[in-house]
């Protein structure tokens, strides 16, 4: 078979298994290393104007939200922040049905704001390893459908397709290369692994070293979670050692991905944080744990550097959350995850400056303490009033 004809028939057997679906370019939908997710359970934090102020100030560029919140989708346009909408869990179902739906749906939300850097569509969140199994079987075909919606439309070259996981996913995550994906989880896993792997998206990944403190506090050491000094864990596998939990996590989706037979696909952080309040029963929820996870959170991407396994791909990730949430169920942990106040103050200090003066206690932690070569700098705006009217005039 000569070059064409093997060439075409790589292009016919792509659009047989994919129909409506070119041969992709990478969509770059994440700038540098740190972004964050803008959830808005809640009935006392600032409106998405103020919102849009506010992390312009911080200069945090990448922003998630869970929705496609036509009042959020209006604030940020025109302000060069980078979003991920979401197509919540409720809506896959129709979506799978009917392509004609994803395409008004993208129309609606996508096309109707061009002003707004949309960079990718999260289609649904912690489906696979969840209790709804309906939702199991429809994801793939929403998340084909709203690709396909969004191809035809010809912004597929602008909007990146994901999906977010949890760690319900996997088994046998310790040490990290004996990860793998759950039996019960590999038959719809593999088929959208595939499908993405197409489409050159890569795998989104909730990671929380906080939870998993949480459930086995006996057993973890708290610094190793926090990117505190600690002798870290050993994988007798790889020979590889780990001194954060956060790269163990990585670095075990990676492992599950070579077994799943997707070697090359790049992992992605879209959740990770450390609630700052707790029930009587989350002792490792305090503000002191969350400033020091979040703080060195920071300075662990501003090394732009990537994991054990994988040193050459830099770790990227969203921090969790924008606010505290006073209306999300669950346990205290759960409404306290916020870097900041429903007021617009800081929660407690990371480098950040709030909306207005906060009580919070300004320490050691400034940014300017991550000065060295091989580290990034962030030149963090004072939230004086002169300042955020200039801002609002960009």
């Amino acid at each position: 078979m000569d070059h064409v004809s093997t060439f075409c028939w790589f292009l016919l057997l792509l659009s047989s298994s994919c129909p409506g679906i070119k041969a992709p370019l990478m969509v770059q939908a994440f700038t540098g290393t740190y972004g964050i997710n803008y959830g808005r359970i809640a009935d006392n934090i600032p409106s998405p104007d103020e919102v849009a102020t506010l992390l312009r100030a911080a200069k945090i560029k990448n922003v998630r939200i869970y929705d496609a919140d036509h009042s959020v989708l209006k604030a940020f346009s025109g302000t060069g922040l980078e979003l991920i909408i979401g197509l919540p869990n409720g809506n896959l179902k129709e979506m799978s049905e009917s392509e004609d739906r994803a395409i008004n749906w993208v129309k609606e939300n996508v096309q109707a704001f061009p002003d707004t850097e949309i960079r990718g569509i999260q289609v649904g969140n912690e489906v696979l390893g969840g209790t709804d199994l309906e939702l199991w079987e429809v994801l793939l075909g929403a998340a084909k459908n709203i690709y396909s919606a969004v191809n035809k439309l010809q912004l597929s070259d602008k909007i990146q397709i994901q999906t977010a996981h949890s760690q319900a996913v996997f088994a046998n995550s310790y040490p990290p290369s004996s990860c793998i994906f759950k039996e019960n989880v590999v038959q719809y896993m593999k088929p959208l692994l595939q499908f993405f792997e197409q489409i050159k998206s890569p795998f989104c990944l909730n990671a929380y070293p906080f939870l998993a403190y949480m459930s086995s506090p006996n057993s973890i050491d708290i610094n190793y979670a926090l990117f505190e000094s600690n002798s870290g864990i050993y994988d007798p596998k790889t020979g590889l050692h780990y001194d954060n939990m956060l790269d163990a996590q990585i670095d075990a989706a990676y492992a599950a991905l070579q077994d799943a037979g997707f070697k090359k696909m790049e992992v992605i952080v879209t959740e990770t944080g450390w609630a700052s309040k707790g029930d009587e029963s989350e002792a490792a929820a305090t503000v002191n744990n969350a400033r020091t996870y979040n703080y060195n959170l920071r300075k662990r991407l501003a090394k732009k550097k990537g994991t054990p396994l994988r040193p050459k791909m830099v770790v990227k990730a969203y921090v969790f959350a924008v606010f505290n949430e006073d209306r999300k169920p669950g346990p205290t942990s759960e409404r306290n995850f916020g870097l900041f106040k429903a007021d617009g103050t800081i929660a407690y200090d990371v480098g950040f400056k709030g909306l207005k003066s906060s009580s919070a206690t300004s320490s050691f932690l400034s940014l300017k303490d991550i000065h060295s070569p091989d580290r990034c700098v962030f030149h963090v705006i004072a939230a004086s009033a002169v300042s955020l009217l200039l801002l609002l005039r960009l």
